[in-house]
């Protein structure tokens, strides 16, 4: 698993929306999410990675281990029929476009979240 979805990964399994995760690193929402989408990775400095691993209660040894991708495979199997036919859709897609859509998707599902009273909402 690459950096770029290791990152957006463990933001979503830690319930935060890139507002909140942007907040608890201290950086602004547009470079979090420069980071997550894979525009700006390689100009990411180290000190903007550990930041943001702080934020989400994560030590570099998880990071950069096995500990994010057991956590991401273990919810895979949870997943429903439909949203695995979803997944399977995106990586179907030529990956400037993949990557595109996956940015507004998720943009788009975090808007709706935030639209839905505090009770209802659930992590992305």
């Amino acid at each position: 698993m690459d950096v770029v979805l290791k990152l957006r990964e463990l933001r979503r399994l830690r319930g935060l929306t890139q507002q909140e995760a942007a907040e608890k690193a201290g950086m602004g929402v547009k470079t979090l999410s420069s980071f997550e989408t894979g525009a700006r990775i390689t100009s990411m400095k180290l000190l903007q990675l550990f930041s943001m691993l702080a934020a989400y209660d994560t030590t570099p040894a998880e990071f950069f281990g096995d500990g994010v991708e057991r956590a991401v495979f273990d919810e895979l199997e949870r997943l429903s029929p439909a949203q695995g036919t979803l997944i399977a859709a995106l990586r179907r897609l030529p990956e400037e476009a993949r990557v595109r859509l996956e940015a507004r998707l998720v943009d788009q599902v975090e808007a709706a979240i935030v639209a839905q009273p505090a009770r209802l909402r659930v992590a992305v």
